[in-house]
């Protein structure tokens, strides 16, 4: 019998509801028998906001990402709260860590900057877990799914290719990490960005800051995915998310290269970070 593909589950930001875990799972077993999924107790722990104090979310994921039993750590959701461990965890971090695959996306995009900025090479912006929830979810996480059994046809953004470099993040997340340890030097790379539910004058002012600072100047170009749920701005604020992204990469020189496929929707397709490794 073939070994089966273990996906270490954790929640570094917000809680998992077990019934989503259930689902999550239930989808695995149909679509991809190959894979064993296990979910960390931890990411059902509640305090405020996050799945647990700072001290049980660094732990659980330290101990997975170090374990030798998994073969991937997949994400569980977002929300906030990836950057309150990052400066822990990572010092810990071991070489079954950096032989793993790491998927997830929004809030945990602190985690994956700072993984990739330490030279971790397995790295993904894509579905998760909670995402089972959306419209049409079912498809995201199956999407996920494929991606950790084998990087399975069609699970990549279409501009995705072996010979050039790339990395995706959510505006917000990814503009907070500018000038920290965290930040991950993307020379070169083709740097895709959306966003959800953040006022356009926001959306404006992260990308202001993003085009003005130097490393990020090395780009070799922006791509944009969707920016959905943009609150209305009073007044008007006019210049629409495209229109945006076009006067910064005009203001810095960055090149402008079109839309991506990504976003917090159940269409969010997966960019791994770096080459792409093609299946």
């Amino acid at each position: 019998m073939a070994r089966k593909v273990k996906i270490g589950i954790v929640a570094p930001s917000s809680r998992l509801e077990p019934q989503m875990a259930e689902r999550v799972t239930k989808l695995a077993a149909e679509r991809e028998p190959s894979l064993e999924l296990h979910f960390h107790p931890q990411c059902y722990l509640s305090a405020g906001h996050f799945a647990g104090d700072d001290a049980a979310r660094a732990a659980a994921f330290v101990e997975v990402a170090n374990g030798s039993a998994f073969d991937a750590v997949w994400f569980a959701r977002g929300g906030y709260g990836s950057c309150r461990i990052a400066a822990k965890v990572l010092p810990q971090l071991g070489e079954a860590a950096r032989r793993k695959t790491y998927l997830g996306y929004s809030d945990t995009g602190a985690l994956l900057a700072g993984l990739y900025a330490r030279g971790f090479t397995d790295l993904a912006h894509g579905p998760m877990p909670a995402d089972i929830t959306r419209e049409g979810g079912e498809a995201a996480v199956a999407r996920a799914l494929a991606y950790l059994a084998g990087r399975g046809a069609g699970t990549l953004e279409p501009s995705v290719t072996a010979a050039d470099k790339a990395a995706a993040f959510n505006l917000m997340t990814f503009s907070q990490l500018i000038g920290t340890p965290l930040e991950p030097d993307l020379s070169g790379h083709v740097l895709m960005l959306e966003e959800v539910s953040e006022h356009m004058y926001r959306i404006d002012r992260s990308l202001f800051h993003l085009t003005s600072h130097p490393p990020l100047r090395r780009l070799a170009g922006i791509r944009l995915g969707r920016c959905t749920l943009i609150p209305p701005n009073d007044p008007d604020f006019v210049l629409n998310e495209v229109e945006v992204v076009q006067h910064w990469c005009a203001v810095s020189g960055i090149p402008y290269l079109g839309r991506a496929d990504i976003g917090h929707d159940a269409a969010n397709k997966i960019v791994p970070f770096g080459p792409a490794r093609l299946a």
